[in-house]
């Protein structure tokens, strides 16, 4: 790049704080974020010891799907390739969340053959698996403990995934699937708000199966994840197809060439525009927002005035699109998982017989 990098290269390619700047924000972030490790380790020695207890809920697969990160590093399409794996077996499946970013504070449950609740109900997520995995039954509230009960004595289901789960230890789990990013792997190793995790790297001792996100330049060497010893799946997400604004399917080559403005709201938006590259489409401009935002009217009528100034297209994600209300014109690609490496080891993990299931 040449010259002051447009907004869309900061995005592509942030900018490295230069060493000055790191020195003045250390003192107050160390600070921080050994307060914060000080309360997780604390909470974690308590379970650890025996202190505190998982409750158990028997006759129940409980699988958790999480991470260390804070945000973007893949964990919804996990939960939705794994929601789908368990029903093309024959599992009765259900979903535990806690539904972020929603308003009401009711337990919720509901699958996407059912008439679906508001977004600020039920919050992005949840909206977006039922969509995607009718099949499956979703739960939807703070207290993951009597979601569980519930899947199991309302509903005899015998399996459910624990979103975002590796932190919420007052469910017992039968298997611990921690999400990793080889892009972003642990970035500088510290906790909040010094660094971008939630739990210590110690913590992935507790995992019983790695989910890695395989980056496209190959992951570089991080002595924190070659030390863990939990069995790997090496995994690629990549866009299946477009949905255009009436819900019709098209091709991944559907826009190739075609102008358009990115809509989103998201923790990593930078992954979103490079899959718009790679699917061939022009990125004029871009909308981003904080991830879960809540677009306001007056938010989208802009997007909508700066696209027909551009004669651009306006395209979104799946996540980002049950945000949008109705009427609004959004063309939405659909990213799927492909299981690269350690098949055998994901459906161990699942309570799988080890031959694929011929449906």
């Amino acid at each position: 790049m040449t010259g002051s990098p447009t907004a869309l290269e900061r995005i592509f390619y942030p900018p490295v704080p230069e060493p000055w700047t790191r020195r003045a924000l250390l003192s107050p972030l160390t600070l921080l974020s050994w307060t914060y490790s000080g309360a997780v380790r604390l909470r974690g020695a308590l379970y650890d010891s025996g202190l505190k207890r998982a409750e158990r809920v028997e006759g129940l697969r409980i699988i958790s799907v999480g991470n260390l990160n804070v945000g973007g590093t893949g964990k919804t399409p996990a939960v939705l390739h794994l929601a789908e794996l368990l029903i093309r077996e024959g599992r009765k499946v259900g979903i535990l969340t806690r539904g972020y970013g929603r308003e009401s504070q009711h337990p919720l449950t509901f699958t996407g053959a059912e008439p679906l609740p508001a977004v600020t109900e039920a919050g992005d997520e949840p909206l977006l698996l039922a969509r995607r995995c009718p099949g499956a039954r979703l739960f939807v509230g703070a207290d993951r403990v009597a979601a569980a009960f519930r899947a199991r004595d309302d509903f005899s289901l015998d399996t459910v995934l624990l979103d975002d789960g590796f932190q919420h230890r007052r469910l017992h789990r039968d298997e611990d699937l921690v999400v990793v990013d080889e892009a972003v792997g642990l970035g500088n190793g510290h906790l909040l708000p010094r660094g971008p995790l939630r739990e210590p790297p110690s913590s992935l001792r507790r995992a019983t199966l790695l989910w890695m996100r395989a980056a496209s330049g190959g992951a570089a060497p991080n002595p924190w994840l070659e030390a863990v010893a939990a069995p790997r799946v090496r995994t690629r997400y990549g866009p299946t197809g477009w949905w255009d604004p009436s819900g019709t399917e098209h091709s991944t080559r559907a826009l190739e060439g075609r102008p358009v403005l990115a809509l989103a709201g998201l923790a990593r938006p930078g992954g979103f525009l490079k899959t718009l590259t790679a699917l061939g489409v022009e990125v004029l401009d871009a909308a981003l927002f904080a991830d879960h935002h809540r677009f306001t009217g007056e938010e989208l009528r802009q997007v909508e005035v700066r696209a027909r100034q551009q004669g651009a297209l306006v395209v979104t994600t799946e996540k980002d699109a049950v945000r949008l209300p109705a009427g609004f014109e959004a063309w939405v690609v659909r990213l799927g998982v492909e299981v690269l490496e350690g098949e055998p080891h994901l459906r161990r993990a699942l309570g799988l017989s080890g031959e694929t299931r011929d449906l």
